[in-house]
């Protein structure tokens, strides 16, 4: 029966050891997953402090705290003022220095005085769209709708985040639940009390972030829709308007192609892709202001206002202007004319080149001015469009003219046979500008129709006048506007050497006549004194 009794208390002895050793078990393990959760908690509060939401809602409760104790301090105020015990002042300095130190960390939080979330609960405001009225326009279109769409996704971020730190605060009260549930402990029944009244508080705002989300996500579409469809009309009106400057570009270069090839004259051409140029500038400025100012009447309004300014501060530019169209359509002088302009006391003889709307040039040639005044030639001469005004002008070339008179001169002696002289240069300068005269008398022809011309006779002119040195003959022929000195040179030689061949006839020119006597003859005046006394 000992035995019997000693197996006995040894199984019963087993048998509480290992039940104990299950009791330590489950206590070991239920320890460690009260500390994995307590883990899992905190885990989760260092996540929710970097989410927006919840550091308003800190910041809300800090500014409600701050607040109390500051009202707080303010009651101690009023009461140590009335004491005057030397340690009542030193605690009403002290006081005093905490509550402006309150009150200036309460103006700092005072955004969060009345909500935590009224600045993230409301939608941001959509910026007004820009007016897309010409191409420039378009890519600040894109920018709007870029930046709308930018906005409209912040904004859902801040959706996202709640819904994540709502997410957390529900796992949180699981893990809460938990250890609470296994450690009946009365600090986390506070700790999840708080937390389920965090999760009543930002459900009700994520209810609210929904609706205005969802509000504000139709109208940022509706704005994108707007802005999409100013951008494919102003792309559209574009696109036509480049269509219609381009086709003008391109008859133009068709009409300048034509008149290169069919017109004869070099000057008519030059003069239509000139008129085409301009044209084409025109109608280009004209379709660009009338399709993108979209008030011409405040434009005529301003312009009128400014012009007194204008005309005075850009007089010789609107009077070039004005020269260029009386020189253009007046028809006084075209590209390719040979002209005289007289500035400042010089003159320049060459050929227009080019007339823009400022300023005529001209290319300086060898001419008779050049040989008598300027001693040069070969320069490039502007000259201001509005000096037609105020200046003298001459054109060699003008309208089908394109021949001078020029005239050379010779003085032969009294005692010569001037009738003689006179007939040899008469027949030498017909000889020589023969083919001139008969072109001169053409045009001259052609000119009756515009002009009234009296006396159209080209044939060469010939006069004789006494100078004090002799007889001078003059004589004036029809020359070529562009080669003057050409001819001249020719009858200078053909004369000179057919009237050296003449006896009879003297070329005169200043000489001086030297008596010479010998040295004997000749008396001192003194001597001529004495001889008469």
């Amino acid at each position: 029966m000992k035995i019997v009794f000693l197996f006995l208390v040894f199984i019963i002895n087993a048998l509480f050891a290992e039940t104990n050793q299950v009791v330590q078990d489950e206590n070991q393990t239920l320890k460690q997953l009260i500390s994995d959760y307590k883990i899992r908690v905190e885990i989760i509060d260092n996540a929710n402090k970097n989410n927006i939401w919840f550091a308003r809602h800190e910041n809300y409760n800090i500014y409600k705290a701050k607040q109390a104790e500051l009202e707080s301090i303010r009651e101690d105020v009023k009461k140590l003022k009335i004491k005057t015990d030397k340690d009542s002042l030193i605690k009403l300095d002290d006081m005093e220095r905490r509550r402006d130190a309150l009150e200036s960390q309460i103006e700092q939080l005072s955004e969060f005085q009345n909500a935590p979330f009224s600045g993230l609960l409301k939608s941001p405001d959509i910026p007004p769209m820009p007016s897309i009225s010409n191409p420039f326009a378009i890519f600040s279109g894109f920018s709007y709708i870029k930046k709308i769409k930018h906005d409209l996704e912040e904004y859902n971020k801040f959706s996202r985040d709640l819904e994540v730190l709502i997410g957390n605060l529900q796992e949180k009260e699981e893990m809460l639940e938990r250890i609470i549930e296994f450690g009946n402990n009365s600090s986390f029944v506070n700790l999840q009390n708080n937390n389920r009244a965090l999760i009543k508080e930002f459900e009700s705002a994520y209810d609210i972030v929904l609706t205005s989300a969802s509000v504000y996500e139709r109208k940022i579409n509706e704005a994108v829709t707007r802005a999409s469809d100013a951008i494919e009309n102003e792309t559209k009106r574009t696109f036509f308007i480049c269509t219609i400057i381009v086709s003008i570009i391109l008859i133009s270069f068709l009409l300048k192609f034509f008149s290169k090839h069919f017109m004869s004259a070099n000057d008519k051409s030059y003069i239509i892709n000139k008129v085409i140029n301009i044209t084409n500038i025109t109608l280009i400025i004209l379709i660009l202001l009338f399709a993108y100012i979209e008030n011409m009447t405040y434009l005529v309004a301003v312009l009128g206002f400014a012009s007194a300014g204008i005309a005075i501060a850009m007089k010789d530019m609107f009077m070039n202007i004005l020269g260029w169209m009386v020189i253009t359509f007046g028809r006084s002088f075209s590209v390719g004319d040979r002209v005289k302009v007289h500035q400042d006391g010089f003159s320049y003889v060459g050929d227009i080149v080019d007339i823009s709307l400022m300023r005529m040039t001209i290319l300086e040639d060898v001419t008779l001015t050049t040989y008598l005044e300027n001693k040069r030639a070969g320069r490039v001469v502007f000259i201001p469009n509005n000096l037609i005004f105020t200046n003298l002008i001459s054109n060699y070339t003008h309208e089908t003219l394109k021949t001078v008179w020029d005239g050379i001169y010779l003085t032969i002696s009294f005692d010569s046979n001037y009738k003689k002289a006179m007939y040899i240069i008469k027949e030498i300068t017909k000889k020589y500008s023969k083919g001139y005269t008969e072109i001169a008398r053409k045009q001259l022809n052609q000119l009756r129709q515009k002009y009234n011309l009296k006396n159209t006779n080209v044939e060469p002119k010939i006069f004789s006048f006494i100078e004090p040195h002799g007889l001078t003959i003059h004589v004036w022929y029809m020359t070529n506007s562009y080669a003057a000195l050409a001819l001249r040179s020719t009858l200078s030689g053909e004369i000179i050497d057919a009237i050296n061949k003449e006896e009879d006839i003297i070329i005169a020119y200043p000489t001086q006549t030297l008596n010479l006597r010998q040295a004997a003859n000749v008396k001192h005046p003194h001597e001529i004194e004495e001889a008469s006394e």
